[in-house]
């Protein structure tokens, strides 16, 4: 398993440069994202939406919520309740604020916490998801056996999470995209230099496709399946326990 880290000079952690990291971006994330996906990462979360929506969830656990995009529009289920668990308390705080603006307090907890440790009980949701977070864990494998516990017996997880295209010419385009565009766009528009650098090069070295299911299956997951997205850029991956 891949071990980038976000900050090549620094002694801390893969958690805690994570942490450093999504903290010091937090204010840039939402507006550089949506110009270094061109928008299409809505279109993309909407589908994840639609296949937690189609089990009936009474409760859900979004994982790496970040500023809270996939838990506000996980309100469309009509779950009771949505938890937002993130690790950064900047991205959190920026989170609540929308969350407050969309009027779903009563229905969006927003929770500071860490996904291969997090402080619930066994069997606690009916679904699970996360979106652009897996590669972040520190441990993948510990990550996922963390979200096998406190999913109930049955329950639904969904994935989404960056891809390499595999066919040409996309391949080579994404290639090009993310050495090139993607921390020239970081660098001139964020703080952080390293970290939209960490953000491309997590993505190309992290397992997907089979070998993401593969990992799924040997965690313990059944029912794993994948579902690449506008030529292979992103992939969505549903399972269940």
């Amino acid at each position: 398993m891949s071990k980038i880290k976000p900050y090549k000079d620094s002694d801390l952690g893969k958690k805690e440069q994570v942490t450093k990291m999504f903290d010091t971006i937090s204010g840039d994330y939402d507006g550089l994202n949506r110009v270094i996906s061109f928008g299409i990462d809505i279109s993309w979360r909407k589908k994840v939406v639609a296949m937690v929506k189609e089990s009936q969830p009474k409760t859900i656990l979004d994982i790496a919520t970040g500023t809270g995009d996939l838990a506000i529009n996980l309100a469309q289920t009509k779950a009771e309740k949505i938890v937002g668990l993130d690790i950064s308390s900047g991205m959190l705080e920026i989170g609540k604020t929308k969350v407050k603006k969309h009027g779903l307090e009563n229905t969006i907890e927003m929770v500071l916490g860490d996904s291969e440790n997090m402080p619930f009980e066994d069997n606690s949701f009916d679904a699970i998801t996360v979106a652009f977070g897996v590669r972040n864990f520190e441990t993948l494998e510990k990550g996922l056996k963390e979200i096998l516990r406190v999913l109930k017996p049955g329950g639904t997880f969904v994935i989404l999470e960056t891809s390499m295209p595999t066919k040409t010419p996309y391949k080579q385009g994404y290639n090009f995209y993310t050495k090139n565009i993607l921390p020239f766009i970081g660098k001139v528009f964020s703080k952080d230099r390293s970290a939209y650098r960490y953000l491309s090069e997590s993505a190309s070295a992290f397992p997907f496709g089979e070998a993401l299911n593969n990992i799924l299956r040997e965690t313990g997951f059944t029912n794993v399946k994948d579902y690449p997205q506008t030529f292979g850029v992103a992939t969505i991956y549903k399972s269940s326990k």
